[in-house]
């Protein structure tokens, strides 16, 4: 078994790779086929990483609504939405967020320093960010095997770079946006990294599922 979790990164683009107009804002891009695939990956996974940034901007999370995908976790003794872990520097987050009301539970994975009391309003479990290798670990032996990483730029390229994205599922939409928001920001010192391709599917409304899995060393 791996000593951390699989990690899917789940993402929506346009033809030109980014994830918002140039305005910037929440990203809006995926049509009813890419929610199918989205619910499809949430289903699958034990959590979800969401940077606080991204939380900010689109106020909450996205949860599994499909009769079939909630009855299989339930019938595998799974709960119906898997946890939501929030990267945050300073775990500063607004308490009016919708996200708050949602049905399912909720960590806090902090950079910052933590509360003496070890929990913030809202979450049910507080840990500490260490480097990502270990953060990973820890979520694994608390029980989270499989990850789906939703956003926003900056988690999803410090994942990339430290080559502990495993697997990528992009929807690309047909719409080109411009602008400087793409999925891995200009800046991102990124290794080089070979990718084979697991799955292509087209969605309807033009909109064409991709998904690749990382090529490790020992794959070679």
């Amino acid at each position: 078994m791996s000593p951390r979790p699989w990690l899917r990164l789940v993402l929506a683009v346009s033809l030109d790779g980014r994830l918002a107009p140039p305005s910037g804002g929440a990203a809006q891009l995926g049509g009813r086929g890419d929610r199918q695939v989205l619910e499809e990956a949430l289903a699958w996974a034990d959590g979800c990483l969401i940077g606080a940034g991204t939380l900010r901007q689109h106020g909450d999370t996205c949860l599994i609504h499909r009769p079939q995908l909630l009855e299989a976790r339930l019938g595998s003794c799974r709960s119906p939405q898997p946890i939501a872990v929030v990267v945050s520097r300073q775990g500063l987050l607004d308490p009016c967020l919708p996200f708050f009301d949602q049905p399912l539970e909720r960590w806090l994975l902090q950079a910052g320093p933590l509360r003496a009391s070890g929990v913030r309003a809202g979450f049910s479990r507080l840990l500490r960010l260490e480097a990502w290798p270990e953060s990973l670990e820890a979520l694994q032996r608390l029980g989270l095997e499989r990850l789906v990483l939703l956003g926003g730029a900056e988690l999803a390229s410090a994942l990339l770079a430290e080559q502990l994205v495993d697997e990528l599922q992009l929807t690309v939409c047909p719409v080109l946006l411009g602008g400087p928001h793409g999925w891995v920001p200009w800046a991102a010192s990124i290794p080089p990294q070979n990718w084979d391709l697991l799955e292509q599917r087209p969605l309807g409304e033009g909109e064409l599922l991709l998904r690749y899995r990382r090529v490790r060393h020992q794959d070679r």
